[in-house]
């Protein structure tokens, strides 16, 4: 069994990665369908503001809570009976709402913080919040949806760099000096910095204005007892993101500047500790059918020449025309097969480009067979 169907018939998360404009909201679509057909209960999760996941499948629009996709439109009749197919976009506001219900102490604390200005007006905004309140979501799907598979469409790759360090970000922002000043005016044990902190927060004032400064030392301590759980949940965050179960799927396309933010990215996942598990191409050249060497083709296409007459020259042009784009084809594919094996993926999938655009199930179907009928893939040795 490849890589790929693994993780579709048997991983719990599908973490899709790449570039822009290389077909990754296309893949994560075709796995978690894939799933579905199989007869497991999936969900695929975008966190790109561009609401192409939504078009893909024929849903008017996508919500903060998982979307089941009626079974009539995607059921073709040949899957396991039972399967369900589900889908939502991450709304980083309502998420991050109800993170602080889920670890205020009390409905007073939580509409405290809720009705606070500068949480208003940061908490859809502030760098690094859309990527943390990802992993959020991630982790509820994981403890409450009851789903067997949740496949995540990140955006384009630096951003997905994001998403993976946000637990941490999160565990530096509650270790950081400043925070930690803020809060200290409402522990008694801390009376001892209360100077420090005027002074602080003086120098602040001057440079944000006081009423701005007011609404931020408010915001933050009304967090207060509540870095705890935040702390916890980052953890197991990134115990899941480590989990044997969760799987990095990174998908290119033969561009040369796609395959640079590749082989990037995967440099970052080994830096985390990270593998991937799969390497997808899309948009690669057609292989026409066409195994091993193309010499017989143009030594066809001699013989044909030499014959003369205008049929046998035409002829010959097509076989010369098919040994040059099968030979671009076999080239492309080697190079890309280097690739996969110098960033260390077990499985590549090339997917070949397509005369129509993915825009239906009836399409994603046909992408699906590139990537799951163990016909068009290399398993890496590495």
């Amino acid at each position: 069994m490849s890589t790929l169907d693994h993780l579709v018939e048997d991983g719990h998360i599908v973490v899709c990665c790449g570039t822009g404009g290389v077909g990754k909201t296309t893949t994560a679509a075709v796995l978690a369908l894939a799933a579905a057909r199989r007869g497991r209960n999936a969900v695929v999760v975008t966190i790109d503001p561009a609401k192409r996941l939504a078009d893909t499948m024929g849903l008017a629009e996508l919500g903060d809570r998982a979307h089941e996709v009626p079974r009539a439109r995607w059921d073709d009749g040949g899957g396991a009976t039972g399967g369900r197919l589900s889908a939502l976009m991450l709304d980083t506001r309502a998420t991050f709402d109800g993170l602080v219900r889920r670890y205020a102490e009390n409905e007073e604390q939580a509409e405290r913080i809720l009705a606070n200005r500068f949480y208003r007006n940061i908490a859809g905004a502030l760098s690094g919040t859309q990527e943390y309140m990802a992993m959020e979501m991630l982790h509820e799907l994981h403890e409450d949806g009851g789903f067997d598979l949740i496949v995540v469409d990140t955006p384009p790759s630096r951003h997905a760099l994001d998403f993976l360090d946000a637990p941490q970000r999160l565990l530096r922002l509650l270790d950081n000096r400043i925070f930690r000043l803020l809060m200290m005016p409402t522990r008694t044990y801390m009376r001892v910095a209360g100077a420090a902190v005027q002074r602080f927060l003086r120098t602040a004032g001057k440079v944000i204005g006081a009423e701005v400064l007011d609404d931020i030392v408010a915001f933050f301590r009304a967090f207060e007892g509540m870095e705890q759980g935040f702390r916890e949940r980052a953890a197991r965050v990134a115990e899941l993101l480590q989990s044997p179960a969760t799987g990095f799927v990174l998908i290119t396309s033969p561009r040369r500047d796609a395959v640079d933010e590749a082989e990037y990215f995967a440099g970052r996942l080994r830096e985390a500790d990270l593998s991937v598990a799969a390497l997808v191409v899309n948009r690669v050249q057609p292989d026409f059918g066409v195994e091993g060497p193309v010499t017989g083709l143009r030594e066809q296409a001699e013989t044909l020449s030499r014959a003369g007459g205008a049929a046998a020259e035409r002829l010959a042009e097509r076989y010369t025309n098919l040994a040059d784009y099968a030979g671009l084809g076999q080239r492309e594919r080697r190079q890309l097969g280097e690739v996969g094996a110098r960033i260390g993926a077990a499985t590549v999938v090339y997917v070949p480009s397509l005369s129509h655009d993915v825009i239906d199930f009836h399409a994603l179907t046909a992408v699906g067979e590139h990537l799951l009928d163990g016909k068009h893939r290399a398993t890496a040795t590495v």
